[in-house]
């Protein structure tokens, strides 16, 4: 299974357009929030189950603050991670993922890429495509592959700008 992880898009269609160009086909795509009211917009150019969360900026939409999903067998957390402080440290949303019974938790809000394990959990964060934050402020999402025996593979990628 191919899975399309993205965040902080803020309204950006041409740069989720693009990674959903360069990744097709997938079977699902995660949003870690910041859509600011395009999320039936990207569940139309997704063409495939949609996770979409909300983020501090989506003030007025109606979608979930967060979700519990499982793929291939693995409980999995999204958020958007404002709430755990993950601008700060991602020790606050490990510990509600693990409190969940979670073994993966994906966030944003940072506009940071990463991908980290830590006491046997998977912390991902595609970064932004829209108004990256890292050295070299490439646009950034990630893709997960479950391909490999039960062991997820993520890989954190980058739009040409």
């Amino acid at each position: 299974m191919k899975v399309l992880i993205v965040s902080d898009t803020h309204g950006r269609d041409e740069k989720l357009e693009e990674a959903v160009m360069q990744e097709a086909p997938f079977d699902m795509l995660i949003h870690c929030g910041d859509v600011e009211g395009r999320e039936f917009f990207i569940e139309a150019l997704a063409e495939c189950p949609c996770c979409i969360v909300a983020g501090n900026n989506d003030f007025f939409a109606d979608l979930p603050r967060e979700q519990e999903i499982e793929i291939a067998g693995r409980r999995i957390l999204i958020t958007h991670g404002h709430y755990y402080g993950v601008s700060m440290d991602v020790y606050g949303v490990l510990e509600e993922a693990r409190s969940r019974n979670c073994e993966v938790v994906m966030f944003g809000h940072t506009h940071r890429p990463m991908v980290l394990e830590r006491g046997g959990m998977l912390a991902v964060n595609p970064g932004s495509l829209a108004f990256p934050r890292q050295e070299g402020r490439k646009p950034s999402y990630a893709v997960l592959d479950t391909g490999r025996g039960d062991k997820f593979e993520v890989t954190i990628k980058y739009l040409k700008r």
